[in-house]
């Protein structure tokens, strides 16, 4: 089943259809965007119905449909945890450890991740019981803990010492050096204590090897931007211009293999998410992109911990070329070249709908279907990605 196409996409294909110039159909505009006109006019359909211009059901309602099916479905699980938690500590036998109600709930299809929440108990001490029991001296090391966080917490400008006597009191003696050693691993420290040091804030993620630079001859560092199939290095960047209302910033992912632009997001702020959603889109479009490099410079969002993660999620690898060198990601810088010719500079756009409309409709109608390039045999991304893949490998 083929994936949906992003939701930024379906948006700024109704705009473009819904301020068409006279004359052009609907059928044209779904061939410049490489979708069915079945497909176009049912995102205009549901987009009317969205905006109240006719009646059926929105998709804001279908959305909160699901999110109160699902807000039930919760309920009636914390239910039946609260109620199976109440038999169990009941019980005149009563075992030390909750962990196995745990998994006894899982058992009968109660998410771990809800008990938890519920019983306000962390997850991956469970995982790890339930990997490998607990013995005896662990045991005996958590209740300690637990009485000198019990006592912590009564008491917050109590130091380890103070700490230590309420914990022989709560039943729990141990000697003062485990009293330290408990609580200097937890942080467990007299609010009166010394301040703590260094800078709190934790380092950003590395930043990522540049896979693309290669040394000729005479040691010269130079980038090679080839692939010999799709999904194989992608490029990214993102751009800015003013408009009336302010800038717009636009994130674009440019596959090296039939240069095509396969995700783009355009937003009003140059945040991570930006950048995220850009590769989300590009993802989404291409399908299986395992062990795909994905090249760009050194900015914040592609540093970000978001975005980072989001490579490590659909397993991609990073590559960055060098602080301030723009020849490092070139391929890149020449597409947006392009589109500052094409489309930035011809004119003063007033909005930002108004040149988002004429950036997507540019990239999706002129750059794809109708732009020749002559890295491509003359051929346009379309074009080249039809003839040189197999059906099977083409892209949605």
């Amino acid at each position: 089943m083929p994936k949906p196409y992003p939701r930024e996409f379906r948006e700024d294909v109704v705009d473009v259809a819904r301020n068409r110039e006279p004359g052009q159909t609907i059928k044209q505009i779904a061939a410049d965007f490489g979708i069915a006109e079945s497909c176009l006019r049912n995102w205009m359909h549901q987009a009317d119905v969205d905006d109240g211009g006719k009646p059926d059901t929105t998709q804001k309602e279908s959305r909160e449909n699901r999110e109160l099916k699902k807000r039930v479905r919760l309920l009636e699980q914390e239910n039946e945890v609260l109620r199976r938690t109440a038999a169990y500590l009941s019980q005149a036998n009563l075992p030390k450890m909750i962990y196995p109600l745990v998994r006894e709930l899982a058992v009968d299809g109660i998410p771990v991740t809800v008990t938890c929440r519920v019983l306000k108990i962390a997850r991956q001490p469970y995982y790890r019981w339930l990997a490998r029991p607990v013995t005896t001296a662990e045991l005996a090391a958590a209740y300690r803990a637990n009485a000198l966080f019990d006592a912590h917490k009564d008491d917050p400008e109590f130091g380890y010492r103070f700490l230590l006597d309420e914990a022989r009191e709560a039943g729990e003696p141990m000697a003062q050096r485990t009293a330290w050693r408990i609580c200097s691993g937890l942080g467990w420290w007299s609010e009166f204590g010394k301040p703590k040091r260094g800078k709190t804030k934790k380092p950003g993620p590395p930043v990522h090897d540049d896979l693309c630079a290669v040394v000729d001859d005479k040691g010269r560092t130079r980038h090679e931007f080839t692939a010999d199939a799709p999904n194989e290095l992608w490029l990214t960047d993102i751009t800015e211009h003013r408009t009336g209302e302010g800038k717009l910033y636009l994130c674009a992912v440019k596959d090296v293999y039939s240069n095509r632009i396969i995700g783009y997001s355009i937003d009003s702020r140059m945040k991570s998410r930006l950048a995220v959603a850009a590769l989300n889109n590009a993802v989404a479009r291409r399908g299986d992109v395992a062990g795909c490099i994905v090249h760009s410079d050194r900015g914040s969002q592609f540093r970000s911990r978001k975005f980072v993660h989001a490579l490590n999620r659909h397993t991609m690898v990073g590559s960055m070329g060098r602080v301030g060198a723009a020849g490092d990601n070139a391929a890149m810088e020449s597409f947006f070249a392009l589109l500052q010719k094409n489309v930035l500079d011809r004119r003063s756009w007033s909005t930002r709908e108004e040149l988002r409309i004429a950036i997507v409709t540019w990239i999706e109608r002129t750059y794809h279907r109708r732009r020749r390039q002559d890295a491509l045999g003359r051929l346009t991304p379309i074009e080249y990605e039809t003839i040189m893949t197999t059906p099977a490998t083409q892209a949605a």
